[in-house]
């Protein structure tokens, strides 16, 4: 599956680049994150303060709908330093664009676990991410989104099961 979610976004990424039609540029945000835990954790479950930054792709489908695809480093995980986790993520949403200034994003969203390697987690990780996103000028906007994970990010772990949550509120620029 990873290898299939990796040959995805490279075609997406390589099918795209030649578009006359898109936006480049890059983006950078704040993430409060935690782990969702089944059944609840048994220990001070609180927030984790990270950051986001990457790089993004934007193509016009139509007037109205877009793709863009992302790379990004993404902090997450929750405060207790034993369950902090940093991924290389690869968003891909599809925009939905009211005017020239408004859009809501959706789509998948595949991450690969970086820095430790057998620290008990699993090294990948699968979410859908929506978001909103408003241009203050034509070349900056702001952004908020919300992503879930899908698969269990503890490695090995039968007694339970954690799953990433995400808020990231963001700024960026096209180049």
């Amino acid at each position: 599956m990873k290898n299939t979610i990796l040959l995805l976004a490279f075609i997406i990424f390589s099918t795209y680049s030649f578009s006359q039609n898109g936006m480049y540029g890059v983006r950078a945000g704040l993430n409060i994150s935690n782990l969702d835990f089944e059944p609840d954790a048994t220990f001070a479950n609180t927030h984790r303060n990270g950051f986001a930054i990457g790089f993004f792709g934007e193509y016009d489908l139509s007037k109205e709908i877009g793709i863009a695809p992302e790379i990004q480093f993404s902090a997450e995980g929750a405060k207790e330093k034993d369950l902090r986790i940093d991924y290389i993520q690869i968003p891909v949403l599809f925009k939905f664009r009211f005017g020239d200034r408004f859009s809501i994003g959706v789509g998948p969203m595949a991450g690969v676990k970086v820095w430790e390697y057998e620290d008990g987690f699993s090294n990948f990780a699968f979410s859908m991410v929506g978001g909103l996103e408003f241009f203050i000028t034509n070349d900056i906007f702001i952004d908020a989104r919300y992503h879930y994970g899908f698969t269990d990010v503890l490695d090995n772990q039968a007694e339970s099961e954690a799953k990433n949550s995400n808020f990231q509120f963001g700024v960026g620029v096209k180049i």
